[in-house]
């Protein structure tokens, strides 16, 4: 039998401290969750409100089929800087007519809906995904461009929009712009690299330069409407396609134009009806050490989250600090690579190395459950070949071309982050639970490394060693490494695509699956070079 047995004592008092030190955290999470919903507060949404326009989240809930789930990207970008915690963009899919589309949506209620950096990479982030995804894109556009105080970190990137948006149309991934408000400047290229616009009357603002800058230019004296109002548009220039009345019969254009595009899925469906996990996801919460350093079974994890807690383990008694296998989520075939004990050995290398290629023989998607401390060092391992094993691992990683989704459940430090397929491997999605921590190692570690160097530096150089100032020092780093490696210090930088509820798990597997499943779904039959 392949289905797993739980070992998890749901009684005991080490179950019952973790899942505290696990609720407060998601307290925390929630809390950062509802300044984002909040966008730019209470004063700003009203006033918005009284112009007769719509939020951006409520225009999304009129944009999404009902009761259809949406998997939000990137909610807490830009937080724990000088910029609105959510950065003024509200990204993530949705399905819009049975149709799972990649939804960006500007918040207008935060400056204007202004462009920052954060929100730029979030923006960007949103097209990369529906490229590689082949999911069809709807902005919903109401932004004064970009905030010109950041425009020396925005000009130059911030063409990288307009390449994305005519990119997705040369593929054949439809592209939507429902204008609401302002799309000036470098933002009016949004519905005009679109494939479909769709301007609201007496509300749409396309232009290339307002009244005052065409003033200033050419003496010309001009009003909004004449320059770029949705009639206009309409009737005399042709940038827009659709002419909507008002908010809501944009977007029952904008969802009118999706139940025409013809799409169909390229990868195969689900191939089993899922048979839900036969333990509680809730209790994912009581198996988490509030420490990252102490290990955890991830087999635990899996048998609250693939099908019918179903699990077929390959190489179970060969290099077991990582667990690899197969398994279903929500009917979706999955190879799943999850770090047990944390440390990757030669074993481990060589074991994952070879389920990758498995999975590329089979088509088959890899999840990867992250808590790793990294490829093991000293001197016995360094001559067994962990770097050329480590190596082998990575160039299975790099040149697999099977969906990869990774979720960092704990630990990813160092090159363990890298073969376990981290952010500068290409998942097609990466998201991370709230205790998460991610860094070139853990903060005590780096602390003492830095010391040991400058006690070796001063013992080079004969001169005494400070003690004193070397405590002050390590324990600055320590602080600083540890609040770098922070999950939300690490989100608002978008080194993943969110934070999310570990109960909430195969929900985001699930989703995500189906997303990926929008476009063939084909493993690499040929690999590069393997170090032996």
């Amino acid at each position: 039998m392949t289905v797993l047995r739980s070992q998890l004592d749901v009684s005991s008092e080490t179950y019952a401290s973790h899942r505290t030190a696990q609720l407060e955290v998601l307290a925390q999470l929630d809390e950062q969750l509802e300044l984002v919903v909040a966008g730019g507060g209470e004063r700003y949404t009203q006033r918005h409100r009284e112009r007769g326009k719509l939020p951006v989240r409520e225009r999304l809930e009129l944009l999404l089929d009902p009761d259809s789930p949406f998997l939000e990207l990137s909610a807490l970008a830009a937080w724990g800087t000088g910029f609105t915690v959510g950065a003024s963009v509200l990204t993530g899919i949705g399905v819009v007519c049975g149709v799972e589309c990649m939804v960006v949506g500007h918040d207008p209620t935060v400056r204007g809906g202004a462009m920052n950096p954060y929100s730029l990479r979030k923006a960007l982030r949103a097209l990369e995904i529906a490229r590689v995804n082949r999911l069809p894109v709807v902005n919903l556009v109401e932004s004064g461009g970009a905030d010109l105080p950041t425009q020396a970190d925005l000009f130059v990137p911030a063409g990288r929009i307009f390449h994305e948006l005519t990119e997705l149309s040369s593929l054949g991934i439809p592209t939507v712009a429902i204008v609401f408000g302002n799309s000036t400047a470098g933002g009016a290229y949004v519905p005009g690299m679109c494939d479909y616009a769709v301007l609201v009357d007496r509300r749409a603002k396309v232009f290339l330069g307002g009244p005052p800058l065409v003033k200033m230019a050419t003496g010309e004296e001009s009003d909004d409407e004449s320059l770029g109002g949705a009639e206009m548009h309409s009737r005399v220039s042709g940038l827009s396609d659709y002419f909507a009345v008002d908010e809501h019969d944009a977007i029952r254009l904008g969802r009118q134009i999706i139940s025409r595009i013809n799409w169909r899925k390229l990868g195969p469906p689900p191939s089993a009806a899922p048979e839900p996990p036969r333990y509680d996801p809730e209790e994912i919460l009581g198996i988490i050490p509030p420490d990252p350093k102490v290990p955890f079974d991830p087999r635990e994890v899996l048998a609250r989250t693939v099908d019918g807690s179903d699990f077929d383990e390959y190489k179970p008694l060969y290099g077991t600090s990582l667990v690899t296998g197969w398994a279903s989520i929500h009917g979706y075939p999955v190879g799943v690579l999850a770090n047990h004990r944390g440390v990757l050995f030669s074993e481990e290398a060589k074991k994952a190395s070879e389920f990758i290629l498995l999975a590329n023989q089979t088509d088959t998607p890899l999840v990867f459950l992250q808590n790793t401390t990294g490829y093991m060092v000293g001197a016995r391992y360094e001559q067994g070949g962990i770097i050329k094993d480590g190596a082998k691992m990575i160039n299975a990683v790099t040149n697999s071309t099977v969906p990869h989704l990774t979720i960092t459940m704990a630990s990813s430090f160092g090159a363990g982050n890298y073969g376990m397929s981290g952010r500068g491997y290409d998942p097609r999605l990466l998201f991370a639970w709230p205790g998460a921590k991610l860094a070139v190692m853990g903060a005590a570690q780096l602390a003492g490394v830095m010391s040991i160097v400058g006690r070796a530096s001063a013992e080079s150089q004969g001169k005494p060693f400070d003690e004193e100032a070397d405590r002050r020092r390590t324990a600055a780093i320590e602080a600083q490494i540890e609040a770098e490696s922070h999950a939300f210090h690490i989100t608002a930088r978008l080194y993943d695509d969110g934070i999310v509820d570990p109960r909430d798990t195969r929900t985001v597997l699930g989703m995500s699956l189906s997303a990926v499943h929008s476009t063939t779904v084909a493993g690499r039959r040929g690999f590069g070079v393997f170090r032996m």
